[in-house]
């Protein structure tokens, strides 16, 4: 039986699970999992080693962290004592599992996955209980899921701890993890390939890296090995609309040794944006000149993007009263720029230095957390309040630069640059998907620099608008219809929060809506408190300036207490849509089945607006019926790692993205543009 066909079954197993009953073993069908302690006791202050032992049929296997093309990792969910902690599994050298045109990494017949348990210096209990929730995959002709609730009761004793009757097999466990190298490798790359080059040690007769992560070579293509005068080379194939990582890790196996390997890249801005050696036009830029043109165009996109559109009311509002203002519209316009290009850079500092903590996130991150969605809707709030008049800053704040139009400043304007860029990130404009996917896999003055040009794209318009006399002359004068204007604009504003809370909802569920909407109910009498505050003096005026604190900070926490409820994705798909994994889709293109990837969020506004537009017309869902195509939807409401490295696979770094495979396994997908309408998609249909 095909692999593909054995990953497709697992989503007839997903429904009935094995779950073992708590103790040190459990059993699925297929593999024996036990939890075995180096020790016999426990001594506080001591670190010790704890194996999982998962023992398989023949024929059947198990996978490493980077379980490969399919599959998926054994995960570890310890519940501890307080006080202790648990660290990262460490792996053995994986094994390959080829399946063409696949490539697999994982385990056979029996397997040792070690973590270190530190307990605390001051152990009270006598006797402590050690629990773990293992999932793992299991995989022969057909893969099942399977999970065990392990438990492990241990004495706690102040004397040395007696060696356990696991501690032999732990040790030679602990001598198949891969070790530090004591050669220095460098790896330098070029479009189609990286060079992992050894130099000062003897050519193996065979060698094979295993990459830590997906989506960085082509794991399923040879890798061939090169002498070289004073060591050896490998050069391995880059993954095809792969994202171009800083660092190059995973592990290197040479004969029967195996090395960690940590290595930066070199080469990597010359080396441009991911392969496209096989990857359809218009997939990725490939060069750094295509890429800042790609970000200026896609800045200046940003502007008509659905979720840009509420704040343009500050931006146009802003420029009309500027007329008035000393200074000229061409400083705030400058001012207006600065505040763009600075936010965009520091969303670009903040994006390298989580990854390069490891994590994987991408454009528009902060919108997966419930509680900075919290914290945008009081902002909006309170700046429509701030419009409609409930309440007006005093002059110290104006000083400082407010994010309200009722301020003339420079420093408002700045800051009205910063709101619109924050605003703009749920959204990946035309040219600006490639842009962001190029930048985030290069070093950092690249990554800088490609940021940006995105910023100086979007606030252009301002600037042009600002520098030309005939331009400005079109904009009506300034007189007493601003006032309502002004008021006008707080309803688009309202309409955000409005969408914000949707928002909310969709991520923690319908009864945290309830404690959201009380929340903003006490942020608004904030804001009138302080407005009426504002207008008296003395201890009555310190006492209204504490109330309307008291309400802001209690809605704050009502807030935010509610976003910290359980996440809710997943429990929504429309008819016809099938939840996305990378095991679902390489099952079906291995059948032969064409698929349609929607990579879409809740908090994505044209990611909405193409599904009501294109996606959900009839006459689309139509046609992908009688195309026989198989609709998948990957869900980035909230973080999901895995569908942020299929992402990266595409060589994009945020959402929307839509991806057409064909009937033809080998075939590289077709990208749909990030502006959808009925007749694109039927025409990408058509080409099937």
């Amino acid at each position: 039986m095909a692999h593909g066909t054995r990953v497709f079954l697992l989503a007839a197993a997903l429904t009935a699970p094995t779950l073992a009953d708590a103790s040190a073993t459990g059993s699925s069908k297929h593999v024996r999992a036990t939890l075995a302690p180096e020790v016999a006791s426990i001594q506080p202050g001591r670190p010790f080693w704890v194996g999982l032992r998962l023992e398989m049929e023949k024929d059947w296997h198990t996978y490493w962290k980077n379980p490969g093309d399919s599959g998926l990792p054994t995960r570890i969910r310890w519940t501890l004592p307080e006080g202790f902690r648990a660290g990262d599994i460490r792996w053995p050298a994986p094994h390959r599992f080829p399946t063409d045109p696949l490539m697999s990494y994982g385990y056979a017949d029996e397997v040792w996955l070690l973590t270190e348990i530190r307990p605390p210096a001051g152990v009270v209990a006598s006797v402590v209980t050690l629990a773990a929730r293992v999932d793992w995959l299991e995989c022969e002709q057909v893969c099942l899921p399977a999970k065990a609730q392990l438990e492990i009761a241990m004495p706690v004793a102040d004397a040395p701890p007696a060696t356990g009757e696991h501690a032999a097999a732990i040790k030679s466990a602990l001598e198949r993890v891969p070790v530090t190298p004591t050669f220095t490798p460098k790896v330098t790359a070029s479009p189609a390939e990286l060079k992992l080059q050894v130099v000062g040690a003897a050519r193996p007769r065979e060698a094979y890296f295993y990459p830590g992560r997906a989506g960085v070579i082509e794991q399923a293509l040879p890798q061939k090995l090169r002498r070289l005068r004073e060591g050896f080379e490998l050069l391995l194939p880059r993954a095809v609309n792969g994202s171009l990582p800083r660092r190059l890790d995973g592990v290197l196996q040479l004969d029967n040794a195996a090395f960690e390997v940590d290595v930066l890249i070199e080469g990597a801005a010359l080396a441009g944006a991911p392969n496209t050696a096989a990857a359809p036009a218009g997939a990725s830029v490939a060069t750094l000149p295509l890429a800042l043109a790609f970000a200026f165009v896609g800045g200046l996109v940003l502007n008509l993007m659905p979720c840009v559109l509420p704040v343009l009311s500050l931006k146009v509002l802003g420029f009309i009263r500027h007329g008035a203002d000393g200074r000229g519209p061409l400083a705030h316009a400058l001012a207006f720029s600065a505040g763009v290009v600075v936010f965009f850079l520091a969303l670009a500092f903040g994006l390298l230095a989580v990854r390069a903590g490891g994590e994987q996130i991408g454009w528009g991150f902060q919108l997966q957390s419930p509680g900075f969605v919290v914290f945008l809707a009081m902002l909006f709030l309170l700046l429509s309040l701030n419009l409609l008049g409930v309440f007006v800053l005093g002059q110290s704040l104006s000083a400082a630069g407010n994010l309200a139009s009722g301020s003339r400043g420079l420093a408002a304007s700045f800051w009205n640059g910063a709101l619109a860029t924050l605003v703009a990130t749920p959204c990946t404009a035309p040219f600006m998907g490639s842009a962001l996917g190029f930048a985030l896999g290069q070093p950092a003055p690249v990554t800088l620099l490609v940021f940006s040009m995105l910023g100086i794209g979007m606030s252009a318009p301002y600037v042009l608008l600002a520098s030309s006399p005939a331009l400005l002359r079109r904009l009506p004068r300034p007189g007493a219809w601003m006032d309502t204007f002004k008021q006008a604009m707080a309803f688009p504003l309202l309409g955000t929060v409005a969408f914000l809370v949707w928002l909310f909802g969709r991520q923690v569920g319908i009864d945290a809506v309830g404690w959201l909407l009380c929340a903003l109910l006490l942020v608004a009498c904030g804001a009138w408190a302080y407005r009426r505050a504002a207008s008296t003096a003395g201890p009555r005026r310190a006492l209204g300036l504490l109330s309307a604190s008291a309400f802001v900070c209690a809605g704050l926490l009502v807030g935010l207490q509610q976003a910290q409820a359980t996440p809710q994705k997943g429990a929504r798909l429309a008819d016809g849509w099938a939840p996305f994994s990378p095991e679902r889709l390489a099952s079906l293109r291995a059948a032969g089945t064409p698929v349609f990837v929607d990579f879409t969020a809740d908090w994505c506004l044209s990611c909405q607006v193409n599904k009501r537009l294109a996606l959900e017309r009839d006459v689309v869902r139509d046609r992908f019926r009688a195309k026989g195509v198989v609709l998948l939807r990957a869900d980035w409401t909230l973080r999901d790692e895995t569908i942020t490295r299929a992402l990266a696979e595409h060589g994009r770094q945020g959402v929307p993205l839509y991806a057409l495979y064909g009937r033809e396994p080998a075939q590289p997908p077709r990208l749909l543009p990030e502006v959808l309408t009925p007749g694109s998609v039927l025409a990408a249909l058509d080409e099937l």
